[in-house]
């Protein structure tokens, strides 16, 4: 209870900050109006009309609040004006690139740890990848497969993943080498070989990073999948929300689909947390 003064605090300023900024760069188009209609319009007037414009340039909070009643609760979840129904068909795509992308970093980074050759020559890689921007190599991704007959849901997945796995592969590099050297030579001792090591102390000892690098992985998976779904002109899922709204001037309808996808992250990552908690405690890593 102590906590929520301030963030209620903050909630309160970003929704002034919100209203003021709503009122300010949707004010032009009362001027310009005005100014056709050979009229003058002053503050008084300005402010209500900047609240409830059909097409803002900046919509007001309580805009998007009626846009997320009508799209999640009002309208069936069946429906494919249903925020739910695009989420699911984006949460899919991700949690799909997000499973790829987390198995295949975890690989990556075992052998990046165990063999000195992938280090030097993948892990530059690895990094060199994520200097492209995702918005170029998206399209490339899905005309390839389209031309080879793979649509739907995995180019999605593939591009979610080429996002999600670069978090995890450095997460893990640095969870397994995480054990320090009396610990790896005490296990030599015991004539342990590289795979009893890897599941008895390198694996263990790098459980926090895991969790750590797959809350980054989870929200750049999701925005994989959105990014993934602009391209191909995608008729369901929240990209496709965010690009019929652009094409239309659905100012509104952009805004509810962003938080929406806010909210699939921030679920994304509560999730993983809580899987987190579970998992290091029974490992007697938590109290």
């Amino acid at each position: 209870m102590k906590s929520a003064g301030p963030v209620l605090t903050v909630l309160i300023a970003i929704l002034a900050l919100w209203y003021a900024g709503a009122v300010w760069m949707n004010a032009q188009w009362v001027r310009d109006q005005a100014e056709r209609a050979g009229q003058t319009v002053t503050w008084e007037q300005i402010v209500p009309q900047t609240m409830n414009q059909s097409r803002p340039v900046l919509p007001a909070p309580h805009q998007v609040a009626v846009e997320l009643w009508k799209a999640v609760v009002v309208t069936p979840p069946t429906s494919k004006r249903s925020l739910i129904y695009h989420a699911w068909v984006t949460l899919s795509a991700t949690l799909l690139g997000f499973a790829i992308g987390t198995g295949a970093g975890i690989l990556l980074a075992a052998g990046i740890v165990h063999n000195r050759a992938m280090d030097m020559s993948v892990m530059p890689w690895a990094i060199a990848s994520q200097t492209i921007p995702i918005l170029a190599v998206a399209p490339m991704i899905i005309v390839v497969l389209n031309s080879i007959g793979i649509t739907g849901l995995v180019p999605k997945a593939i591009i979610s993943a080429y996002l999600s796995f670069f978090p995890v592969v450095v997460g893990m590099v640095k969870g397994f080498r995480s054990p320090d050297a009396m610990q790896l030579d005490l296990l030599k001792t015991y004539s342990a070989s590289r795979m009893q090591a890897f599941w008895k102390l390198r694996l263990p000892s790098s459980m926090p990073y895991l969790f750590a690098s797959l809350k980054v992985g989870a929200a750049a998976a999701l925005v994989g999948t959105i990014v993934g779904e602009l391209p191909t002109g995608a008729v369901a899922g929240l990209g496709a929300r965010l690009l019929s709204g652009s094409y239309y001037g659905q100012t509104v309808q952009i805004w509810a689909a962003l938080f929406v996808a806010a909210a699939l992250a921030a679920g994304l990552v509560i999730v993983i947390g809580m899987v987190q908690r579970v998992t290091l405690r029974r490992m007697g890593m938590l109290r």
